[in-house]
């Protein structure tokens, strides 16, 4: 049986904003899986990936159950949910993201990751809002690009490419990619392994075959699911979110919003030092 492809992640992964009919999601694992092979099916897709997951999350209760298919590909795509809790700690970020890179990279996976979108800046945030969602995303995504470079990963500049713009590639939640911006993911990942000499197969199709989405179901999605996604963050979020942007506040009216960055900058560089070799030292960020 050939190796599969082994999905771990949050709903990026899962394929939410990639419906198909009947129910249930597809999504860019999905799509780049059937690429692969020289022919659809050749590597099988095992999707671990859960909506809400976070990056412990996928240490604790997805990794163990990748590790045990063997497979010959691997994605890690995590941590932009963590920039949306209360709790958010770099330092947790960054060591769960390297054992679980690390890990699979040892079993001799080829291990996909990507940077992601700031999620403030995607659903329209006021700045005092926006900032430091936009600094926490920063950070998960300096951590990501330290630990691909450092296993020979394969990383996707996902948050530099023009589409992420586009309005037209995002679902109604503006939060999770639309089929466009599901089918465009798997073609970028599928450029840079076709590249190494890792893809078999031809790029995921860019043609659609199911509905763009539209303003009618924004409105459905927000009466029906929209609310309640929104109600389960600001329980846990909100409070912490507008203590952080009143700070935002009083640091910009003294004209020292720097300062914030710096201090972020250092909580990112002292989380990657504290990472350990393979062999268990320490290794220093650059």
């Amino acid at each position: 049986m050939t190796p599969p492809f082994a999905a771990l992640g949050d709903s990026l992964t899962e394929g939410l904003g990639d419906p198909v009919a009947g129910g249930g999601w597809r999504g860019w694992a999905a799509l780049l899986a059937a690429a692969l092979g020289e022919r659809p099916g050749d590597v099988p897709l095992v999707n671990l990936a859960r909506s809400g997951a976070l990056a412990d999350d996928v240490v604790r209760e997805q990794l163990s159950k990748a590790r045990e298919l063997a497979p010959r590909f691997a994605s890690l795509l995590v941590g932009a949910n963590d920039t949306l809790r209360a709790a958010f700690a770099i330092e947790r970020v960054a060591a769960a993201l390297d054992r679980a890179h690390g890990t699979l990279s040892a079993d001799g996976a080829v291990v996909l990751t990507a940077c992601l979108p700031d999620p403030g800046r995607m659903l329209g945030l006021p700045a005092p809002l926006a900032r430091p969602l936009a600094r926490r995303m920063r950070a998960v995504n300096t951590v990501v690009h330290a630990v691909s470079a450092r296993y020979g990963g394969v990383h996707l500049h996902l948050a530099e490419h023009p589409w992420v713009a586009e309005r037209a590639t995002w679902s109604v939640d503006r939060l999770h990619p639309a089929e466009r911006g599901h089918r465009l993911l798997a073609r970028g990942f599928h450029d840079l392994l076709a590249a190494r000499g890792l893809a078999a197969g031809p790029p995921p199709p860019l043609a659609l075959d199911g509905p763009p989405p539209t303003r009618a179901g924004a409105a459905l999605w927000m009466a029906t699911r929209g609310t309640r996604w929104v109600a389960d963050r600001c329980t846990d979020l909100l409070p912490g979110l507008l203590a952080l942007a009143v700070r935002e506040c009083r640091y910009g009216l003294a004209g020292s919003g720097r300062l914030l960055d710096a201090a972020a900058e250092r909580a990112t560089r002292s989380a990657l030092a504290a990472l350990s070799e393979p062999g268990g030292a320490a290794t220093m960020a650059g």
